[in-house]
C-alpha cells in the first residue's frame, strides 16, 4: 500500500513538471490596444503613444479612420478589431470618440476617450460644440474652412469636407507643441466630411462598456466643459491634463499612462 501511494505521488509530480504550460495558459493575455485617430489628423498622431505602449509589451493597432461619418468609420474600426485575437482596449481621440462609441463588440473590454466626442443615441457631434452651453471652441470660420473633395462614397463622386486653415492650425489645434511639430502635423492633416458631425449617433457602446475619459483643460477645439459633461454623463473614470486638443502629441507619456490604467 505504501508503495502504491509513492507511485501515485511520483506520477503527479511528473505530470506537473512535464506540463508547466498549462499554468501559463491560464493567465489572461494583455489586451490589444486599438488607437483611433480623429479629424484633421492621421495615424501618425498616435506615434508617440503607440511607441510607449509597445515598449511596455502591449500589442498596438492603429487603423486608418476614413473620416466619412461615424457609422461608416465604425465599420472600418470593427474590421481592425476583428483582426485581433483576445480582448481589446479601444481608444479614440477627438472625432475618433464618436467612432468608437458605435463599435459594439464583446472583445472590447474598455473604451478610452482622449479629448473626444462621446455622443448619446441620436445626438450629433455638433451638440458638444454648442457655443451657448459650452463656449470656447475656436474651431469656427475662418479657422475652419470647407472644400469639395473626391469621394467615391459621396454624391456624384464628390463631397464637402472641413479642414483647418494652415495659419490657424498651430494656435487652435495644438498650441502646446513646437513650431516644427505643428508644421509636421499640418502635413498629415486629413479633412473631415462636413456631414460627419451632423450624423445622429447610434446606440452608445459606453452605455455597456467601462469607459475612461482624459479631459484636455486647454482645449480650443472641444471645450473642456463639453468634455466634462460627456465624461460625467457616461460615468467615466476621468482625469484632467493641462494640454491642448492634441494631448496625444504634446503629452504622449501622460496619455499612454492613462491608457495603461484602462488596460489594467
Amino acid at each position: 500500500m505504501k508503495q502504491t501511494h509513492g507511485l501515485r505521488a511520483l506520477a503527479i509530480t511528473v505530470t506537473l513538471t512535464a506540463f508547466p504550460a498549462a499554468t501559463a495558459a491560464a493567465t489572461p493575455p494583455s489586451p490589444t490596444i486599438v488607437l483611433v485617430h480623429g479629424a484633421f489628423a492621421d495615424t501618425t498622431s498616435w506615434d508617440g503613444v503607440a511607441e510607449l505602449l509597445r515598449a511596455d509589451g502591449y500589442r498596438v493597432v492603429v487603423p486608418d479612420n476614413p473620416l466619412r461619418g461615424p457609422g461608416n468609420d465604425a465599420a472600418a474600426v470593427q474590421r481592425a478589431v476583428d483582426s485581433v485575437p483576445g480582448p481589446v482596449v479601444l481608444v479614440g481621440h477627438s472625432y475618433g470618440g464618436s467612432v468608437i462609441t458605435q463599435v459594439h463588440d464583446p472583445k472590447v473590454r474598455a473604451l478610452v476617450f482622449v479629448a473626444a466626442f462621446a455622443p448619446a443615441q441620436g445626438e450629433l457631434n455638433q451638440v458638444a460644440l454648442d457655443p451657448i452651453r459650452f463656449p470656447g471652441s475656436q474651431l469656427v470660420p475662418p479657422v475652419l474652412q470647407v472644400k469639395v473633395v473626391d469621394d467615391a462614397a459621396g454624391t456624384a463622386g464628390k463631397n464637402v469636407d472641413a479642414y483647418i486653415a494652415p495659419n490657424g492650425f498651430h494656435e487652435v489645434f495644438a498650441q502646446d507643441v513646437s513650431d516644427a511639430t505643428a508644421a509636421e502635423m499640418l502635413t498629415h492633416q486629413r479633412s473631415l466630411a462636413v456631414s460627419a458631425n451632423l450624423e445622429p449617433s447610434g446606440a452608445p457602446a459606453w452605455a455597456s462598456t467601462p469607459s475612461w475619459y482624459l479631459v484636455s483643460t486647454r482645449d480650443r477645439a472641444i471645450p473642456p466643459a463639453a468634455q466634462r459633461f460627456m465624461a460625467n454623463r457616461m460615468n467615466a473614470r476621468t482625469r484632467e491634463i493641462d494640454a491642448s486638443h492634441a494631448s496625444l502629441v504634446s503629452e504622449p507619456g501622460e496619455v499612454a499612462d492613462f491608457v495603461r490604467a484602462a488596460a489594467r
